[in-house]
C-alpha cells in the first residue's frame, strides 16, 4: 500500500461515517414524523359505539 494513499483512505473513511451519521438522523426523523402522523389519524378517529350483546357470539360456520 502506498503511504500518499492513508491519507486519502482516512478522509474517505470518516467522510463515510458522517454520511451514516447523517442517513440515520434523517431516518430517525422521518419515523418520528410519521410517529406523530399516525397519532392524530388515530385521535382523528370517531369513537367506538359498542355493540349489542347479542352481536358477535356465534358464527356460522355452514357453506
Amino acid at each position: 500500500m502506498d503511504v500518499s494513499s492513508i491519507g486519502s483512505l482516512s478522509s474517505a473513511m470518516a467522510q463515510a461515517k458522517t454520511s451514516d451519521a447523517v442517513d440515520t438522523l434523517v431516518l430517525k426523523k422521518a419515523m418520528d414524523i410519521q410517529k406523530q402522523s399516525a397519532q392524530q389519524l388515530l385521535a382523528a378517529l370517531p369513537g367506538v359505539t359498542s355493540n349489542p350483546p347479542n352481536l358477535g357470539n356465534s358464527i356460522d360456520v355452514k357453506a
